[in-house]
């Protein structure tokens, strides 16, 4: 029996005229981008007509990005397609939250807009920078990045490729260690070492703002970034508040899913990244993605009830 698991794009693969083909062929992503320009009036141009500098900035990234993976996940369930399993990359989290329940998809683009007010406002006190370290094993990233006073491993994407965090004046050295050791380090084009304890203030942020809403039971399990486990109502604030400023664990994420029976991952959102994150940490599943039109239409052997010609 297939089990599928709905995976949401996190922050970084935005670019022009994400989700417009969604918007037009499908009216359950219609309205939740409708949804999103009710909250932040702008956030559709933005979406499909603003420049990569514009996406590029924080607290423009993170309103449309989460627009866009929601309404991904809304057209595919529209088309008949529903997950046994959800998870959410950083950003991608907080749309998982959503689409499962948790919370209102208006409190969810609420949330994002605060959070990546708080997150800019940190990275902005707190100047750092990431790079993506590959062909190393994660112990080994760990002892590189001990040797620093401010420098971590945030994002342990999958076997062979773990992302640090650091401060501005220690990346570049940390990196040539990298290069010593014969692994690479690719430094990447973000606005603030994120997933660190360099995000404090915003966790604290989100702690408060999140103090004042209610939330539901989630109605499909969503496994969370901080503990690679599924989130219950008991735990979902402190997960979401402590996510800012703790490592994103994606690839023990997908191992347990996959422990759990999950063999079709759906990337729901911007681009293929976590589509190759997850065949990287496992051959024996079937992963796609979702983001337009053309990739929507890949999902169906014959013709769904949309127009795919």
């Amino acid at each position: 029996m297939v089990k599928t698991v709905f995976v949401f794009s996190g922050q970084g693969s935005q670019y022009p005229s994400m989700g417009k083909e969604l918007y037009e062929n499908s009216p359950a992503a219609k309205a939740v981008f409708d949804i999103a320009e009710a909250i932040r009036p702008g956030t559709i141009k933005q979406c499909f007509e603003g420049t990569k500098e514009e996406l590029s900035i924080t607290i423009n990234t993170q309103p449309c990005m989460f627009a866009v993976d929601l309404a991904a996940a809304a057209a595919v369930k529209e088309a008949g397609i529903n997950p046994d399993y959800i998870a959410g990359f950083s950003l991608g989290e907080i749309a998982a939250v959503a689409f499962a329940g948790i919370l209102s998809y208006e409190e969810a683009f609420k949330l994002v807009c605060r959070r990546a007010e708080l997150m800019d406002k940190a990275a902005t006190e707190n100047k750092g920078a990431m790079a993506a370290i590959l062909k190393l094993t994660t112990d080994k990233v760990e002892e590189i990045c001990k040797k620093y006073n401010k420098a971590w491993p945030v994002n342990y994407n999958c076997p062979g490729q773990t992302v640090v965090a650091a401060s501005e004046d220690e990346i570049d050295a940390l990196c040539e260690d990298v290069k010593a050791e014969k692994g690479k380090a690719v430094k990447l084009a973000v606005s603030g070492a994120f997933h660190s304890p360099f995000m404090e203030s915003a966790s604290k942020g989100l702690a408060e703002y999140l103090d004042g809403i209610t939330l539901s039971e989630p109605t499909i399990p969503v496994y969370a970034n901080l503990t690679a486990k599924p989130y219950t109502l008991s735990d979902a604030k402190e997960l979401l508040a402590k996510q800012v400023m703790n490592p994103v664990k994606w690839q023990t994420t997908v191992e347990n899913l996959i422990a759990e029976g999950a063999d079709t991952f759906i990337e729901v959102g911007v681009g293929k990244t976590l589509v190759g994150l997850v065949k990287k940490t496992s051959k024996e599943v079937t992963a796609v993605n979702v983001e337009n039109k053309a990739t929507f239409c890949l999902l169906y052997t014959s013709p769904s009830p949309r127009d795919c010609s």
